[in-house]
């Protein structure tokens, strides 16, 4: 076939290289897609344990500091559990008004769900299972290991 002058078009081969151009172009892009959805719930986890922790702490400042609120407290004056965070603490200031830690249970972006291991101070860091005495710490139950080689409960 004779091209005609002013036609233009694309062979057969050009379009083929050009196809597999874009097809291994493609195949390189998913996993890197893959590691950057996966950095940023891992990015999330760190986050969300940090803003829970930071919320423990505040309630043991706050036990320790209003003489009121020791009433309420627990052994070492930890929360008792993590509801107690959500639900606040009665520090006897004014009538019916608490002062609350977190606003919900925070989701665990790894499970999906509203779950954490919980850690007592009388604990060791590796205990897996909570002793019900008392919320020093939390971490993730979701299980595997992170980009960087650590397992996600050891965060």
């Amino acid at each position: 076939m004779t091209l005609r002058a002013g036609q233009r078009g694309f062979s057969l081969v050009e379009l083929i290289c050009v196809t597999t151009l874009l097809a291994l172009m493609a195949g390189m892009a998913l996993p890197v897609a893959h590691v950057m959805e996966r950095r940023a719930r891992e990015l999330e986890l760190r986050q969300t344990l940090r803003r829970m922790r930071r919320a423990i702490d505040a309630y043991h400042w706050t036990v320790k500091q209003v003489p009121s609120a020791k009433k309420d407290a627990t052994a070492e004056d930890w929360p008792e559990d993590l509801d107690v965070l959500v639900e606040g603490l009665d520090l006897g200031l004014a009538k019916e008004i608490k002062v609350k830690f977190l606003r919900k249970i925070p989701v665990d972006p790894l499970t999906g769900e509203a779950e954490w291991g919980k850690r007592s101070s009388k604990q060791d860091h590796d205990d897996d299972s909570w002793d019900g005495t008392h919320v020093f710490d939390v971490f993730s139950l979701a299980e595997g290991t992170a980009l960087d080689g650590t397992k996600y409960k050891d965060w």
